[in-house]
């Protein structure tokens, strides 16, 4: 009768030991599988939201260059039609050297519509072309900031001159 118990004891210990054995296994499997699935789901929706990320900021950028000369077609052509220009680029980069080299006067660029104050000129820092007639400017002295609104014509001989139209300088208190 103890062999039998002994016997009976040993088959339930080892079927008890082979039933936990297929449960942690096919739980360790399924574990790994869910993970799979779910780092697979989340890189899915991760790319989709870095592809929506940078669908906005495309959209963002193509708002923020409306008003470009690089973006403008017309002001394009009529730039091409009017003084043979072939290269825009270099045209604007053009355009911003003349009228940044106007900072080395010991006034200060001429065009920011601010005479000296103290020891400090006003020159340009930021220019943007908006089209073939237009530039937006922003000028400082270091204490103070303002903002400007330039023509620009392009003269036969090549040469670029310059328009006031409007110029705001930002008061001092703000920050």
């Amino acid at each position: 009768m103890k062999k039998s118990l002994f016997l009976y004891l040993f088959i339930i210990a080892a079927l008890f030991n082979i039933f936990t054995y297929k449960y942690f296994t096919s739980k360790e499997s399924s574990e790994q599988k869910s993970s799979t699935e779910t780092n697979d789901s989340s890189s899915v929706t991760s790319s989709k939201v870095m592809t929506d990320s940078i669908t906005r900021l495309y959209d963002k950028l193509n708002d923020a260059n409306t008003f470009s000369l690089e973006n403008n077609d017309r002001a394009q052509n009529y730039l091409y039609e009017s003084n043979k220009i072939n290269n825009v680029p270099v045209f604007a980069e053009k355009v911003k050297q003349a009228l940044l080299s106007y900072n080395d006067s010991s006034e200060g660029n001429k065009y920011t519509d601010q005479v000296k104050m103290g020891s400090q000129k006003f020159i340009i820092s930021s220019v943007k072309l908006l089209n073939h007639r237009w530039i937006i400017a922003n000028y400082s002295n270091g204490e103070l900031w303002g903002e400007v609104l330039l023509k620009y014509f392009v003269e036969n001989n090549g040469s670029i001159s310059f328009e006031i139209m409007n110029s705001y300088l930002y008061p001092a208190n703000l920050n």
